[in-house]
């Protein structure tokens, strides 16, 4: 009886990895909202690490968050680090930017395989701005990371959902 039961579970698991590989590599988030602000107000509040802890969602889940500050104070090749026993530790730094219409850059948590991608994009319309927060991950070939990828898009979405309306919230305040 013991030998079935170890085989089914040997089999559970090897089908379960099987079905891992079926799953996306890469998982995409995307969420837009209209923002009542400028680009003008939003691009260095997005574009500077240090305005980060004003409005990231993920700043505001841990109060004892250390921060570290690097390279250029905003813009292309601005870095910032923290440690957080809730939130993880890790690192991001900004790649790209066109001032006002782009902020790209790259996202590194320990021990979450390799970094992620992404971008905020400003338009500008006649009611303020439309921001939209992009990432993609990359879920590499772990069939744990690729299961993890499923729930992905639902989790950090409504952390991008939060961190726009953070977002408007404090740029609002600024003005």
């Amino acid at each position: 009886m013991l030998k079935k039961i170890l085989l089914g579970v040997v089999i559970l698991i090897v089908v379960l990895a099987g079905v891992s590989y079926l799953f996306p590599r890469y998982v995409e988030v995307s969420r837009s909202a209209q923002l009542a602000a400028s680009p003008q107000t939003l691009y260095p509040i997005v574009a500077t690490p240090a305005e980060w802890p004003n409005w990231s969602p993920w700043n505001k889940r841990d109060s004892n968050m250390t921060i570290s500050f690097s390279g250029p104070a905003s813009g292309e090749g601005a870095r910032w680090e923290w440690k957080s026993e809730s939130q993880g530790d890790g690192s991001m730094v900004f790649t790209r930017v066109e001032p006002m219409r782009r902020v790209s850059y790259e996202l590194t948590i320990a021990g979450m395989g390799p970094p992620s991608y992404g971008d905020f994009t400003f338009v500008p319309n006649a009611n303020g701005t439309l921001v939209t927060w992009d990432m993609t991950a990359d879920m590499g070939n772990s069939p744990i990371g690729r299961w993890f990828g499923l729930m992905m898009p639902g989790m950090l979405g409504k952390d991008f959902d939060d961190g726009l309306r953070s977002l408007d919230a404090y740029a609002s305040s600024m003005q």
